[in-house]
């Protein structure tokens, strides 16, 4: 089973991106699935309806989100249907939807979980490292081919933990949420495949997907400075494929992908 997952979409220019370059990589990679993070994929804060389907006609199969999940109001009306093939952080304390669905890919199935940190992060999410405990206790964990974690945390000493924690239990271990690609992917030793922080889509000069000029401003003045998310020009998507033996649940690879792609005002 061949997985590919991109990280972080941010914004349209984000969504321009991934369109833009998905089709000519799954031409060459032929994965069984793609998997995004979508949390931030409506203007770089939440979800909805309109960018998700957009996402979908240009490729990708599931959606992964983390603490921006709730932003838009609209997701409630959607996020409880299978359909939509969209988790949240399965260790939120309330709230619809679940962070751990089972979905059918080719002949094998494939459980896709969403935890996020606790670490630097404001909502006062349950343990993640207890939650997997428990997920990993169920029916569906138990019958599942492959199990894919999108761990969307600020700290990367949580990140890392969490892999060595997962190791042997869960296929991939994927970071999340702070959008700089890491170069510590690798296949740790009980066969989880993890890396750090798959990174983003969305513009590469910027400040993890907002305007540079307005990130420094805000450093140089203290002051509250409304977002903006530049929707042309230099455009980074960051990804990585990972292959895994249905058989013994393992990953048996995990290499980086990314590409950059210069997004027009038209």
């Amino acid at each position: 089973m061949r997985i590919v997952f991109l990280g972080d979409i941010v914004g349209k220019g984000g969504r321009k991106a991934v369109c833009s370059v998905l089709p000519d990589m799954k031409s060459k990679l032929k994965p069984d699935l793609v998997i995004a993070n979508a949390e931030n994929i409506a203007h770089g804060v939440g979800i909805t309806k309109k960018t998700l389907d957009e996402m979908r006609a240009c490729g990708v199969d599931a959606f992964t989100s983390g603490n921006h999940v709730w932003s838009k109001e609209e997701v409630m009306t959607f996020i409880d249907d299978p359909a939509e093939a969209l988790v949240r952080p399965h260790n939120l304390p309330t709230g619809p939807g679940t962070g751990a669905r089972l979905m059918q890919v080719g002949a094998y199935q494939l459980l896709l979980i969403n935890l996020q940190g606790q670490v630097f992060m404001r909502e006062g999410v349950n343990n993640p490292f207890v939650v997997f405990d428990e997920i990993m206790a169920l029916s569906e964990a138990k019958s599942a081919h492959a199990i894919i974690v999108d761990f969307h945390a600020e700290a990367t000493s949580e990140k890392v933990g969490f892999g060595w924690h997962a190791d042997g239990r869960a296929s991939a271990v994927l970071g999340t949420h702070t959008h700089v690609p890491t170069a510590d992917f690798r296949i740790l030793p009980q066969g989880t495949a993890f890396i750090t922080d798959v990174g983003m889509c969305g513009p590469r000069d910027s400040v993890i997907g907002v305007d540079k000029d307005v990130i420094v401003a805000t450093f140089r003045t203290a002051r509250a400075i409304a977002h903006k998310i530049p929707e042309h020009g230099s455009m980074v998507v960051n990804a990585v494929v990972i292959d895994i033996d249905p058989k013994t649940k393992h990953a048996t690879s995990i290499e980086r992908v990314d590409r950059i792609v210069d997004i027009s005002v038209h």
